[in-house]
Protein backbone atom coordinates (compact mmCIF):
# COMPACT_ATOMS: atom_id res chain seq x y z
CA UNK A 1 0.00 0.00 0.00
CA UNK A 2 3.34 2.22 0.93
CA UNK A 3 4.54 1.09 -2.39
CA UNK A 4 1.50 2.59 -4.63
CA UNK A 5 0.80 6.07 -2.27
CA UNK A 6 4.41 6.85 -3.02
CA UNK A 7 4.03 6.46 -6.99
CA UNK A 8 0.77 7.86 -7.14
CA UNK A 9 2.83 10.97 -5.19
CA UNK A 10 4.96 10.73 -7.93
CA UNK A 11 2.72 10.72 -10.80
CA UNK A 12 0.82 13.80 -9.24
CA UNK A 13 4.61 15.90 -8.88
CA UNK A 14 5.47 14.69 -12.51
CA UNK A 15 2.47 16.08 -13.90
CA UNK A 16 2.54 19.48 -11.62
CA UNK A 17 5.80 20.38 -12.95
CA UNK A 18 4.84 19.58 -16.78
CA UNK A 19 4.71 22.91 -18.02
CA UNK A 20 2.08 24.74 -20.27
CA UNK A 21 3.72 25.09 -23.52
CA UNK A 22 3.85 20.63 -23.28
CA UNK A 23 0.28 20.76 -22.98
CA UNK A 24 0.31 22.15 -26.50
CA UNK A 25 -2.84 20.65 -28.80
CA UNK A 26 -2.22 18.82 -31.47
CA UNK A 27 -4.65 18.86 -34.62
CA UNK A 28 -5.01 17.08 -38.00
CA UNK A 29 -7.15 16.82 -40.60
CA UNK A 30 -9.33 14.38 -42.54
CA UNK A 31 -7.25 13.17 -45.69
CA UNK A 32 -8.84 13.53 -48.95
CA UNK A 33 -11.36 11.01 -48.71
CA UNK A 34 -13.65 10.49 -46.00
CA UNK A 35 -13.02 8.40 -42.97
CA UNK A 36 -14.58 5.93 -40.58
CA UNK A 37 -14.94 7.09 -36.88
CA UNK A 38 -14.40 4.05 -34.42
CA UNK A 39 -15.60 3.56 -30.78
CA UNK A 40 -12.65 1.44 -30.29
CA UNK A 41 -8.84 1.18 -31.84
CA UNK A 42 -9.83 -1.62 -34.45
CA UNK A 43 -11.53 -1.75 -37.33
CA UNK A 44 -13.90 -4.49 -36.03
CA UNK A 45 -14.78 -1.48 -33.49
CA UNK A 46 -18.63 -0.25 -33.54
CA UNK A 47 -18.90 2.23 -36.49
CA UNK A 48 -19.80 6.02 -34.87
CA UNK A 49 -20.21 7.97 -37.90
CA UNK A 50 -17.95 8.98 -41.03
CA UNK A 51 -15.94 12.22 -41.28
CA UNK A 52 -16.21 14.32 -44.36
CA UNK A 53 -12.66 14.37 -46.40
CA UNK A 54 -10.82 17.67 -44.34
CA UNK A 55 -12.49 17.73 -41.13
CA UNK A 56 -10.26 19.10 -38.53
CA UNK A 57 -10.15 16.85 -35.44
CA UNK A 58 -7.50 16.84 -32.32
CA UNK A 59 -5.59 13.88 -31.32
CA UNK A 60 -6.04 13.06 -27.92
CA UNK A 61 -4.20 9.73 -27.79
CA UNK A 62 -1.77 7.50 -30.19
CA UNK A 63 -1.43 4.34 -29.84
CA UNK A 64 -0.01 2.58 -32.85
CA UNK A 65 -1.36 2.65 -35.90
CA UNK A 66 -4.78 4.12 -34.34
CA UNK A 67 -5.45 8.37 -32.71
CA UNK A 68 -8.02 8.90 -30.30
CA UNK A 69 -9.35 11.98 -31.71
CA UNK A 70 -12.19 15.08 -30.84
CA UNK A 71 -14.25 16.45 -33.33
CA UNK A 72 -15.52 20.01 -33.04
CA UNK A 73 -18.64 18.89 -31.04
CA UNK A 74 -16.79 17.62 -27.93
CA UNK A 75 -17.07 13.89 -29.40
CA UNK A 76 -14.34 11.33 -29.29
CA UNK A 77 -13.79 8.53 -31.31
CA UNK A 78 -10.90 6.66 -32.85
CA UNK A 79 -9.65 6.77 -36.71
CA UNK A 80 -6.31 5.08 -38.57
CA UNK A 81 -3.56 7.52 -38.34
CA UNK A 82 -2.71 7.12 -41.96
CA UNK A 83 -6.16 8.67 -42.58
CA UNK A 84 -5.15 11.77 -41.21
CA UNK A 85 -3.03 14.56 -42.67
CA UNK A 86 -0.79 17.01 -41.23
CA UNK A 87 -2.86 19.92 -42.90
CA UNK A 88 -4.77 22.39 -40.33
CA UNK A 89 -7.89 23.30 -41.65
CA UNK A 90 -10.31 25.08 -38.90
CA UNK A 91 -14.11 24.74 -39.43
CA UNK A 92 -16.29 28.23 -38.90
CA UNK A 93 -18.12 27.75 -35.41
CA UNK A 94 -20.19 30.87 -35.49
CA UNK A 95 -23.01 31.76 -37.95
CA UNK A 96 -20.77 33.95 -40.07
CA UNK A 97 -17.60 34.35 -40.33
CA UNK A 98 -16.11 37.80 -41.96
CA UNK A 99 -12.56 37.09 -43.18
CA UNK A 100 -10.71 40.14 -43.41
CA UNK A 101 -7.46 41.58 -44.64
CA UNK A 102 -5.98 42.43 -42.06
CA UNK A 103 -5.85 40.82 -37.92
CA UNK A 104 -8.02 43.97 -36.63
CA UNK A 105 -11.56 44.44 -36.72
CA UNK A 106 -11.80 48.03 -38.54
CA UNK A 107 -9.98 45.86 -41.73
CA UNK A 108 -11.91 45.62 -44.87
CA UNK A 109 -13.92 42.62 -44.92
CA UNK A 110 -12.47 40.45 -47.59
CA UNK A 111 -15.80 37.73 -47.70
CA UNK A 112 -17.68 35.60 -44.72
CA UNK A 113 -17.85 31.85 -44.22
CA UNK A 114 -21.03 30.40 -43.30
CA UNK A 115 -21.19 27.80 -40.03
CA UNK A 116 -19.53 24.51 -40.67
CA UNK A 117 -17.28 25.81 -43.97
CA UNK A 118 -13.79 24.27 -43.85
CA UNK A 119 -11.08 27.12 -43.99
CA UNK A 120 -7.11 26.17 -44.34
CA UNK A 121 -4.90 27.47 -41.80
CA UNK A 122 -2.87 29.34 -43.97
CA UNK A 123 -0.17 30.80 -40.87
CA UNK A 124 -0.24 30.47 -36.98
CA UNK A 125 -2.63 32.43 -35.14
CA UNK A 126 -0.74 35.77 -34.01
CA UNK A 127 -3.40 36.75 -30.97
CA UNK A 128 -6.75 36.63 -31.15
CA UNK A 129 -6.31 36.32 -35.19
CA UNK A 130 -5.26 33.50 -37.75
CA UNK A 131 -4.75 34.03 -41.35
CA UNK A 132 -6.78 31.61 -43.32
CA UNK A 133 -7.24 30.20 -47.22
CA UNK A 134 -10.59 29.73 -48.76
CA UNK A 135 -10.87 26.25 -50.93
CA UNK A 136 -11.80 29.38 -54.00
CA UNK A 137 -8.30 31.03 -52.85
CA UNK A 138 -9.38 33.80 -50.97
CA UNK A 139 -7.59 34.52 -48.18
CA UNK A 140 -7.50 37.05 -44.72
CA UNK A 141 -7.95 37.04 -41.12
CA UNK A 142 -10.41 35.82 -38.66
CA UNK A 143 -11.31 36.08 -35.43
CA UNK A 144 -10.05 32.99 -33.63
CA UNK A 145 -13.25 32.57 -31.59
CA UNK A 146 -15.14 32.35 -34.46
CA UNK A 147 -12.93 29.08 -35.79
CA UNK A 148 -12.74 25.59 -34.43
CA UNK A 149 -9.52 23.65 -34.65
CA UNK A 150 -6.60 26.12 -33.15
Amino acid sequence: MRLISRLSTLVLLGLSSVSASSLALEFRSVGAAPIIMYDAPSARGMKIYVAPAGMPVEIILTSGAWCRVRDMNGDLSWVEAKDLIPRRNLVVKTATARIRVAPEESATMTFSADKHVLLEMAEPAIGAWVKVKHRDGQTGFVRTSEVWGL
